[in-house]
């Protein structure tokens, strides 16, 4: 199996189509989101780009690909322009033999095992950490933070691999 992890596009059309131009030229199966989709919020300046409605347009466009788990920023109404479900805190998905756990990261840590994949958001900043489970987290595709890049993960044959977008 092959898929894109991102998180906190925020609203930037600019980085949002950059990774859909990845995401497509990596011929992935699915686009996982980890929440803040279209709006920036109140401690975030506006990213590059700043444009909700194409975002949402663009990833409308690939709605049968894109698994998503919701994050502070996003809200009902954000689920009244999307073609996809957006609103679950948690989601749970097998690949390769892995057990992947997807969260925004805002909210508790599920309980998890040795072996286990906790994927999350919300800091805008990389991180790989074995806490007895593995704790993954892509950075932010628009807004990074501690000097880290516009970033994702690539999750190809049972490895997950940090990238960063151009």
């Amino acid at each position: 199996m092959k898929f894109i992890v991102a998180s906190d596009i925020h609203g930037s059309a600019t980085w949002c189509k950059k990774l859909l131009e990845i995401y497509k030229a990596e011929r992935a199966e699915k686009l996982i989101l980890l929440g803040d989709i279209l709006y920036h919020g109140p401690r975030n300046p506006l990213p590059d780009g700043y444009d909700p409605k194409a975002v949402a347009e663009m990833l409308n466009a690939i709605k049968n690909d894109v698994l998503c788990v919701r994050g502070n920023c996003d809200s009902e109404v954000d689920q009244m322009v999307l073609d996809f479900p957006i609103t679950p805190d948690y989601a749970l998905i097998c690949a390769d033999g892995l057990k992947i756990y997807l969260s925004h990261g805002h909210r508790e840590t599920p309980p998890l095992s040795a072996g286990d994949y906790y994927l999350t958001g919300h800091t805008h900043v990389p991180v790989n950490e074995d806490c007895g489970y593995v704790h993954l987290n892509p950075g932010s595709v628009s807004l990074p933070k501690e000097g880290s890049g516009h970033s994702y993960l690539l999750f190809e044959n049972g490895k997950f691999a940090f990238k960063t977008l151009q």
